[in-house]
């Protein structure tokens, strides 16, 4: 399958980067990155281990403090607000490791993804307002139609300590949707995942996108990324050293040398030639 085309593609950047860098105790992860994901896109972040991919996706939506750079969502600043406000401006995330409250229903984790994401937390229901009913029953209601969606709807009762490890990373996914953002950061998807997860998670991803959110995807999949991604940023050591449609990633030497090595990467070029 080809990837897909942005559901309402402009001009206009959605996320734009500017000079992201963060250091640490003298080592610089993440170094003047500047890219962008256009609104309707789905865009992949990949490199070898250590190139400061999750750094800068922690960086951007607000869990770790940066040391210089710039990012804006549609034109809003993000730099320096904490990550339930950067949720409420319209940029969600996954993590590697999924977060789940073992103890509590699928539906009751969305709930509480949605509570998270708005910055009130439990101590906000309790006064049981009118508008805090209504607020609650909305977002039990969004959550229904998440977990429908992933396909774990069959299972919104049940606690999320039942879950396999792939149907933990759909309800991450579910989660991240909750505050209805324009823009998802997903955080390697589909690690440690079986193939036929693997489709699954794809099919998903390409439906929230038919619905037109972006996603940014982070991912040591390559074939995945090429796949599903109408464009490719590829860093290494914290620099951005590529950024174009996958099939032109697939072939670039710096691409190939870093991933490779030198030696094989002119070997995989002379196979191509």
């Amino acid at each position: 399958m080809s990837p897909s085309s942005p559901s309402s593609p402009s001009s206009k950047p959605l996320l734009e980067v500017r000079g992201l860098t963060k250091r640490y105790l003298g080592l610089t992860a993440v170094d003047s990155l500047s890219y962008q994901v256009e609104p309707g896109a789905i865009v992949g972040l990949i490199g070898p281990n250590g190139s400061g991919k999750s750094t800068s996706i922690d960086c951007i939506s607000g869990f770790q403090p940066v040391d210089g750079g710039e990012w804006t969502l549609d034109g809003q600043p993000l730099a320096g607000m904490a990550p339930h406000r950067i949720a409420r401006a319209g940029l969600t995330r996954t993590f590697q490791t999924v977060r789940a409250y073992d103890e509590l229903s699928l539906l009751e984790n969305l709930c509480v993804a949605a509570q998270e994401n708005d910055g009130s937390g439990w101590l906000a229901s309790l006064g049981r307002s009118r508008a805090v009913r209504d607020k609650e029953a909305a977002a039990a209601e969004r959550a229904r139609g998440l977990l429908q969606t992933v396909g774990l709807i069959g299972y919104a009762d049940a606690p999320a300590a039942i879950l396999s490890y792939g149907q933990r990373k759909l309800l991450a996914i579910a989660a991240s949707m909750m505050a209805r953002p324009r823009l998802v950061v997903l955080d390697e998807p589909v690690a440690g995942v079986n193939p036929t997860m693997v489709r699954h998670i794809e099919t998903v991803i390409r439906q929230l996108n038919s619905e037109g959110v972006a996603l940014l995807i982070v991912e040591h999949n390559v074939d995945f990324i090429m796949n599903l991604c109408q464009r490719v940023v590829v860093l290494e050591a914290g620099r951005k050293i590529a950024d174009g449609p996958p099939g032109l990633i697939r072939t670039d030497p710096r691409v190939l040398a870093a991933y490779l090595g030198k030696k094989a990467a002119a070997a995989e070029e002379v196979r191509h030639d």
